[in-house]
């Protein structure tokens, strides 16, 4: 599934500063800069609730979107924002010029389907997740929304590596020099600890009859 244009209204920002950002909150705003594409920075404000509220959606740094400044039209991708380590407000976005064949480096979400026909899910496995996101290069009309691991068959102990991963065309790991892990399959703590116990019992035996 590929991700889809989201507008965002702005204007130019004729001041920077501190003094200015803060007047710009006060207004609902919040600072930001567009870059990128062998062209000049623009500084400009965007609404700091739509904005906001984006973020918490989910998905904001891995999804190609239009802002339109001023009725100018930029195609641009989230690169990066700051939030007030205390109150946790939005301080500043960064978004990345888009240009035409453009390919991205983005952090794509890794979901989990069919957990119900694992058989090591269902004997009370636990899915220990390595990875939620995976680091990949794809042309920009091309972000995968998630990559979607297929759980069915899977058994307790089991690892899925990216090489198990069906990936969209053009979509490739930034990881190339190894089959890294996704997840794996854990056996329940209590087999685990009744495990450990079995094993501590033949340690025991080995070394009891070692001293015979």
């Amino acid at each position: 599934m590929i991700s889809m244009s989201v507008e965002l209204k702005a204007s130019v920002r004729d001041r920077v500063g501190k003094g200015a950002a803060r007047e710009l909150r006060r207004n609902g705003l919040v600072p930001a800069v567009i870059y990128g594409d062998k062209k000049a920075p623009l500084s400009i404000a965007v609404s700091y609730k739509d904005t906001f509220r984006k973020i918490h959606e989910g998905g904001f740094l891995s999804h190609v979107i239009e802002i339109d400044v001023d009725g100018e039209k930029h195609r641009v991708i989230p690169k990066d924002y700051q939030l007030e380590p205390v109150r946790d407000f939005l301080v500043h976005v960064d978004f990345l010029r888009v240009g035409k064949n453009a390919t991205l480096t983005v952090e794509v979400p890794v979901h989990f389907e069919n957990e119900e026909k694992s058989p090591g899910l269902k004997k009370g496995g636990v899915l220990n997740v390595v990875r939620h996101t995976v680091e990949v290069t794809c042309p920009a009309d091309s972000i995968p929304e998630a990559l979607t691991i297929d759980l069915t068959g899977f058994e307790v102990g089991d690892s899925i590596h990216i090489s198990a991963v069906p990936l969209p065309a053009n979509v490739k790991p930034t990881i190339t020099d190894r089959d890294f892990t996704i997840a794996t399959l854990a056996a329940p703590s209590a087999l685990r600890s009744e495990g450990s116990a079995e094993e501590e019992a033949s340690e025991e035996e080995a070394e009891n009859g070692g001293e015979e």
